[in-house]
């Protein structure tokens, strides 16, 4: 029978008043110990994280529900545990098959009987789900929407007990959504069909517009709203300002060690030309994008899944649906046009706790360039929406304070301490006079006419001696040369930050020239002194991040995922599947030798726990024996 708390009816007699609040107590205890134990039994967790409990109470007790939790923070325990106590089937909206296809494939690792329903089945595949459907036999269901939305679907679910409609993903029901999907925005049909159904709403990135805008599309009724705060502390935020971008992410990426990650760019040129060089490199990677067909990106994909492949470049058509927990960094070769993008992209890497880079490459360049695609391709509906997030994208790789501030300031979690775990707050910039450094770049932005590209006047400024500045006679100016002692790099990071001081701009409409700004005349004329930070040319992975574990056994964790690797292909599952990275740092902290030790590792539970306990504890035991 159904667990819910029912709310006692009002009567005059308080003794009867006072036995209904004890009973409906006494439910609502019952349930939470249920919870409890599904979530240790079946999913591996001792305890619920914050707030995860208020939520599943409320769907419990048949409450609309709205929430907000960065990826990685648990919102899909908020409608599973509810799916395994409720009586009844969950239905569960989701936008990719890719994600489907992932969410199930570890809730039946986990003992759970969940199945989806897409247009990668076939007819006889497709039958045989409906069949479990109609036979009561399954616990979640995962739908796409154009499927859900469809007439005869909707009137097939009227002959099954629906007892909780899930809608992840939810900011794309939302035109103020970074990823609005014109699809989402019907589901608000579905509570008319389901009016006593209770819907729970997740996503990762929505701001306060957009939040409002899923409530009204949805038509939540009086929904409870969860904001568990969109901090992602074991991501560390690096910014790099991008010179020679594709030699900057071959490096960075040998910087991780093998570890698995995602490099996104936002053309399909720039994807299969740095597939290429990371290939050429030694990088065991491949491209994906929209350009190759189905077949080829589903290969990518799945290969990338079982850690056959260390890195996947990408265009944003890769990501959303990648449930992958052990993604260590994530790259974006060029500028995203959102802070929502930025922010679920980046949140792709460290879904399992465990530390992770971002490392963001910026250039004004890029950024004239997107500023110009919205102002001539953007449907005038939409201009302000677009032109506002990117502007807003642009202020936080510009901040010279926190990362993590700025960008959780802007979905309004507002945080007074810094970090501790983003370039800025590890390694501050050091600001120097510069107003020489100034004047030699506008000067000789001035000299050449204001007609260049920013490289050819750092060629200048290098005394570089290639044909074209021989050619025009460039080598006779008096800035010839004058910077010889800096690197191509240094100089144009200094051009970037007299950009950001609105000292110069890029001008796209002439091929992204550099000219000169009316405010420069006072740095030229030495009216003006100018403060610039000196320029930071690599990451500093050396530094330990906050979020690593400190009892890791290295050679022990090493044995572990070679153990977990082998299990995987025979079971032809993603690694991550078997059990996550979070799961066998644990366990070289515990080093469990029975199976009562080993349910005691985070992310076991029963199921796990006979699938694969004894191969791991006789490996840790094995391990012991011999140290």
């Amino acid at each position: 029978m159904s667990l819910i708390a029912e709310k006692p009816d009002a009567v005059s007699d308080a003794d009867n008043s006072g036995t209904d609040l004890t009973t409906a107590k006494s439910a609502e205890g019952q349930h939470n110990q249920q919870c409890a134990k599904i979530l240790k039994d079946t999913f591996g967790y001792s305890e619920f994280r914050p707030g995860q409990m208020e939520v599943i109470d409320k769907v419990l007790n048949g409450q609309d529900t709205l929430i907000l939790l960065p990826t990685g923070g648990g919102k899909s325990l908020c409608y599973q545990v509810p799916a395994l106590v409720l009586e009844g089937i969950t239905i569960v909206v989701s936008p990719l098959i890719s994600l489907m296809q992932d969410q199930v494939q570890q809730l039946t690792a986990q003992g759970v009987n969940a199945a989806y329903l897409n247009s990668s089945q076939d007819a006889e595949q497709s039958q045989k789900i409906t069949e479990q459907l109609y036979n009561g036999e399954l616990d979640l269901l995962y739908v796409a929407p154009e499927r859900l939305l469809q007439s005869y679907f909707l009137n097939s679910l009227q002959r099954v007990n629906v007892s909780l409609i899930a809608v992840d993903e939810a900011h794309c029901v939302s035109h103020w959504g970074h990823d609005f999907r014109q699809d989402y925005r019907q589901l608000g049909r579905l509570k008319s069909h389901f009016d006593n159904v209770p819907f729970i709403a997740l996503t990762a990135t929505a701001d306060h517009a957009t939040q409002v805008d899923i409530q009204h599309q949805l038509q939540l009724d009086n929904p409870f709203v969860f904001k568990g705060g969109f901090d992602r502390p074991n991501i560390r935020y690096n910014l790099l300002a991008k010179y020679k971008g594709f030699e900057q992410v071959v490096t960075f990426v040998k910087q991780q060690e093998g570890a698995a990650g995602i490099v996104y760019c936002n053309s399909r040129a720039k994807v299969d030309d740095l597939t290429q060089r990371l290939q050429s490199a030694g990088i065991k990677c491949d491209a994906y994008h929209a350009g190759h067909d189905t077949a080829t990106r589903e290969f990518v994909q799945t290969q990338f899944l079982k850690d056959d492949l260390q890195v996947v470049v990408a265009t944003v058509a890769f990501g959303m649906g990648i449930n992958k927990s052990n993604v260590r960094f994530v790259v974006h070769h060029d500028v995203p046009r959102s802070v929502e993008s930025y922010y679920q992209e980046t949140g792709r890497a460290g879904r399992d706790g465990m530390p992770a880079e971002a490392l963001l490459l910026f250039d004004e360049r890029d950024a004239a360039r997107i500023k110009q695609w919205i102002s001539t391709g953007t449907a005038a509906d939409r201009y302000d929406i677009e032109m506002h997030k990117f502007e807003a994208m642009e202020s936080f790789a510009e901040a010279q304070t926190c990362r993590r501030q700025v960008l959780l300031n802007y979905f309004s979690d507002y945080r007074e301490e810094q970090c501790g775990n983003c370039d800025i707050c590890l390694d501050p910039p050091k600001v120097f006079e510069g107003t020489t450094q100034a004047q030699q770049i506008l000067s000789c932005v001035y000299r050449l006419k204001q007609d260049t590209s920013v490289q050819y006047v750092i060629d200048v400024l290098r005394g570089k001696s290639i044909r074209k500045i021989l050619d025009n006679k460039h080598n006779e100016l008096s800035t010839y040369g004058i910077g010889k002692d800096q690197s191509d790099n240094y100089w144009h990071n200094i051009i970037q930050q007299l950009i950001h001081q609105g000292l110069l701009r890029i001008d796209m409409t002439m091929s992204g020239i550099l000219r000169i700004n009316e405010s420069a005349r006072s740095v030229l004329k030495a009216e003006r002194i100018v403060q610039l930070a000196v320029p930071k040319l690599s990451v500093d992975t050396s530094k330990r991040n906050k979020a690593e574990p400190v009892n890791i056994d290295r050679q022990l964790f090493a044995k572990l995922k070679h153990l977990r690797k082998q299990i995987a292909e025979e079971e032809n599952v993603p690694a991550f599947v078997i059990f996550s990275d979070a799961t066998l740092a644990d366990m070289t902290d515990k080093m469990p030798t029975d199976k009562t030790q080993f349910i005691g590792v985070t992310g076991v539970g029963q199921t796990k726990l006979e699938r694969y306990g004894m191969a791991f504890i006789s490996l840790i035991e094995d391990y012991l024996a011999t140290r």
